[in-house]
């Protein structure tokens, strides 16, 4: 028996943007889109209706753009990942979307194939982010243009860390996946998923690309 598809969410306001992305999403046998919206304020609802695993979410929208409507969606429980869609890579509301709980975030002209594995990995809870996109965005925190916490408070917060908690968010500031964690540090996949996961709670976050930023903040200063 298949496992049941991942269901995702379609949230743009360009008509044209949204076919595109669905017929690509539906050349994959494993993902489906459930439902579609054209501004962030019709996603609440659609969340209660057709229970989504991903958004594919533009930043830009008229009413309601996609860094407010991840806020809103974060501070639910069982909330879906979020991925953003952008034009260009240097959007300077790329940071602020991960910091407010995107999973990542995908160019709107992403080959097919990267698109689909990309929402692959979201739906399993793996970063929608390259390393050189990573560093990009590290470089915006240390130089001040976003508004992340202070190299004095990540290094207090990640104090709180046990030494294989801190080896595991190390591993994931290098943009590491699980399995390859696993692979380094001598560890078991679900063994790191527990480490993620005791992670994201002692340091309070929602994912784990602001495991990332806050390594980084003490890491590249």
């Amino acid at each position: 028996m298949n496992p049941a598809p991942v269901r995702i969410l379609l949230v743009d306001d360009d008509p044209l943007v949204r076919a595109g992305l669905r017929m690509i999403i539906g050349s994959a046998p494993d993902l489906e889109v459930v439902a579609e919206a054209g501004d962030g304020s019709e996603v609440l609802p659609l969340i209660a209706q057709h229970r989504p695993d991903v958004l594919l979410m533009d930043i830009r929208m008229p009413t309601m753009d996609g860094i407010a409507a991840t806020q809103a969606l974060t501070r639910r429980p069982n909330a879906p990942q979020i991925v953003m869609l952008t034009t260009f890579n240097t959007d300077q509301h790329v940071l602020r979307a991960l910091q407010a709980g995107a999973a990542g975030f995908l160019l709107k002209d992403t080959p097919p194939a990267t698109l689909i594995d990309s929402v692959r990995k979201a739906a399993a809870g793996e970063p929608v982010l390259s390393p050189a996109v990573t560093l990009q965005l590290i470089g915006q925190v240390k130089t001040g243009s976003g508004h992340n916490h202070p190299a004095e408070a990540a290094g207090s917060r990640l104090a709180a860390l046990g030494e294989r908690e801190l080896e595991v968010a190390r591993a994931i500031g290098q943009g590491k996946t699980n399995a390859e964690i696993a692979a380094a540090l001598y560890l078991s996949i679900p063994t790191v998923k527990t480490h993620v996961s005791n992670i994201l709670t002692k340091l309070d976050l929602t994912n784990r690309v602001q495991i990332a930023l806050m390594v980084h903040h003490i890491e590249r200063r």
